[in-house]
Parts: C-alpha cells; structure tokens; sequence
C-alpha cells in the first residue's frame, strides 16, 4: 500500500501552515487572516444504508465549506475508508486558493463519506450516495455548493446526486454538480481535465527549466484517472514513462512502458499487476527512481521527510491534492526540486468544472477543443502569473502559489467587508 497520512502529518494542519506562510510572506493583517483562515461552514452527517442482506449499517459523511468570498464553494466528494473531516477541511481550504490561483469565481468546498465502496454492490453505493445527498441538501445547489467526483466517486454518483437534489426542487437543476455524464449536463473534456491541467504546467515547467520533454523521464505514483491521463498526453509528447504505481502495486521499465497498452490493462484488470514488459518494485523504489519529472498522483502526504531525501527528480507535479508535506517541501527545496504544487498543477479539474457549470447556466455546450483551448490558457496563464511571483520575491513555487490564491481572496474579503 502507498504511505498515508500520520498524526505527524494531519492535512489539515498542512493546510494551516501554508496559509500561514502565504499570509507572513503577504503581510496580512490579523482581521483579514481571521476571516479567511478557516471554514465557514462544516458539517457532519449521519448516513444510514440499508445493504443486501437488509441490514442497516451506518457510515460517517462531510461537506465542508471553506470561503465563499468569491462564489459559490466549490469541491469534489470523495469515498474512502480514510475520510476524516480534518482531510474534508484541508481538501476545502487548498480548493479555496486553487479556485483563486486560477481565478475563477468559486471558493472552496469538500465532502466525504468514510466508506470502502470497493467493497459495497452498486445498488448499495447508489443508496449509500442518495442518502448522503440528502443529508447535505440545505449546502448544495448551483448557487452555493457545487460538487464534483474526487476519489473513488464517479459520474454515475454525480449523477445520483444531481437526481436526489432536483426530484426535491421538482425540476431539473443540472448545474448543482460538475463532473456529471456528458448526457445530463456535463462538459466534454471534464474527465481528462485533471491530468491535462497536469499536462500543461509540466510543459511550462521544462520550457521554464530548459528540459527538453521529448525523451525526458517520468514516473507517475497513482495510475488512476489524473495520473493516467498525465501519462498517455507526456508519452504522446515523446516523453518516457519509466515507472507508474497503483494502489495495489509498483512497476519499472528503464526503457518506457508502452502507456496505451497500460492503460488498457488497468481497464481491463483493474490493477497495474500483470502488466508484462515491466518489473514489479516496492512504492519505496518508485520514488526514488532517477528522473526528470515525478508525477505524485495518490493522496495526500506520500512524499514525507522520511522519503524525500531519496527523491532523484528535476521536477515534481502534485497531481495529488497535498502529496508533499511542508517537512519534505523544505528538502525537495534545499536539493533543488522546481515543484509545481497542487493548487496550480491539478487545477485542471475545477477550472473544466466551472466551464460545465457556465455551459449549464447557458444551457449551451462546447466543443471538446475549445474546452481544451480554454483550459490551456487559464493553465499557461496562471502558471506565469505564480512564477512570476516566484521570480520577483524569490521563494518556492508552493509559497508563491499561495501568495497568489490567498491574496486574491483576502482582497476580495477586504472590498466585500464584514456585515452586520
């Protein structure tokens, strides 16, 4: 299994840290600070399945509203037995900057249920969804909190979601979640948005650092949708993909893995494992494997003080929300690693998200290309905005990336003031 969070390494304490560093390097003062530091809004709900054999079991579930300063909060929801709501509130504070990094006008929100739907029937995640959609329907709707999928939630699950809100409105309300099938409302071009956000700040990078991509090396932890995607669009790029992980397992192959022939293993299988023309290794190895570019794409905090000496890459890209602790950013910094932190690198997502959301609103759609034309420009543009900062106040990419989501919310919080 790959590393997970610790009690050494609570997200939410990350998530604190960074606005902290942000807010200092900004010179906040303590009045804005304590108006966009925390959650607006979070609850906790109870969220009783009845399963197959007719028993009732109870699971846990979250939605978390960071900042509506900007718009409505916006964030995907994951399942997971992981789920904590100290997770559900640093996914919900990282979406509020990322939200603003690549300056559209939503805040931050996130939800979770503490569930394993692996091991759940389709029947019972359907009845597990509608019961948890439900339970948060007084937070969400187009113009306050619109979902989306996240780990181990899909567009069938958007879907079931969009279905529970509307039959209590008595009419179709496609914009109160994104990420849905193209058949209700949702976006082409919404599934690969993530690793194709991926995709363009890695390009800005090389251009930036003078790493030509043909040839270059990559290895991806986490072979789902967003690492899956990074890979096949760098492999079309003529990088090489060297080494890729599931949950399940690690492989190699100095020599590229054939990423289509992959890709179509994982769909076929469900796992990496099996794959030939390639070496199984520990998740260890896999980091430390020498290249140019290193793709975490798992969950948070996998790479930690504990394994960041043994990082051998010219750049890192948090596909993942938060892989990187502030411990291992300080040594990834002092080996000279350029990372591309999560806010901006899978920002990808919920910009393609609020594309859907506009073309809902309008009831009018786009093609995939122009999706993909738009996408590329807030991606490019945003990633000169936050090396720019880089450049001029001379700090990390992480920092500056928090510079300029937390300074665009705390001046929007200044000109909106606080009422009564």
């Amino acid at each position: 299994m790959l590393p997970t969070a610790t009690p050494e390494t609570n997200a939410y304490e990350v998530a604190l840290e960074n606005f902290d560093l942000a807010a200092n390097a900004l010179e906040l003062e303590e009045n804005v600070r304590a108006m966009i530091k925390y959650p607006e809004r979070i609850l906790c709900v109870s969220v009783p399945v009845r399963m197959d054999n007719g028993h009732i079991f109870r699971y846990e579930g979250y939605r978390v509203q960071h900042s509506t300063t900007r718009g409505p909060a916006k964030g995907g929801i994951r399942y997971h037995p992981n789920v904590t709501v100290d997770e559900v509130k640093a996914l919900a504070t990282w979406m509020t900057w990322k939200c603003a990094v690549v300056n559209i006008p939503f805040g931050g929100g996130k939800g979770g249920v503490t569930c394993n739907p692996k091991e759940m029937s389709i029947g019972e995640i359907e009845r597990l969804t509608r019961r948890y959609a439900s339970a948060i329907l007084p937070l969400i709707g187009p113009e306050q909190d619109i979902p989306a999928p996240d780990v181990y939630t899909t567009p069938q699950i958007m879907a079931w979601i969009m279905d529970t809100y509307s039959m209590t409105k008595g009419y179709p309300v496609p914009g109160v979640v994104t990420g849905k099938p193209i058949c209700l409302g949702g976006s082409l071009g919404r599934n690969e948005a993530t690793g194709r956000g991926v995709f363009y700040t890695v390009l800005s990078s090389c251009e930036q650092l003078g790493i030509p991509v043909k040839e270059a090396r990559v290895v991806v932890q986490g072979f789902g949708n967003a690492g899956s995607i990074a890979a096949h669009l760098l492999d079309s790029a003529q990088a090489v993909v060297i080494g890729a992980s599931d949950s399940r397992i690690a492989i190699y192959n100095r020599h590229g893995l054939d990423i289509p022939k992959l890709i179509t293993h994982k769909e076929r299988t469900g796992s990496l494992k099996g794959f030939p023309a390639a070496e199984e290794i520990t998740p260890e190895e896999l980091l430390s494997l020498e290249c140019e570019i290193l793709i975490p794409a798992a969950l948070e905090n996998t790479i930690i003080e504990a394994n960041a000496h043994t990082i051998r890459t010219r750049i890192v890209a948090e596909a993942a929300n938060g892989p990187v602790t502030p411990e291992a950013d300080r040594i990834l910094d002092r080996k000279g690693v350029f990372l591309i932190p999560d806010i901006l690198c899978n920002a990808g997502g919920v910009t393609v998200s609020y594309f859907e959301w506009v073309q809902d609103e309008q009831h009018l759609f786009w093609d995939a290309q122009d999706v993909y034309n738009r996408l590329e420009r807030v991606m490019k543009t945003s990633f000169n905005e936050v090396f720019k900062i880089h450049v001029d106040h001379k700090v990390n990419m992480r920092l500056a990336a928090n510079m300029l989501g937390v300074g665009r919310v705390a001046e929007a919080v200044k000109l909106r003031g606080l009422y009564p």
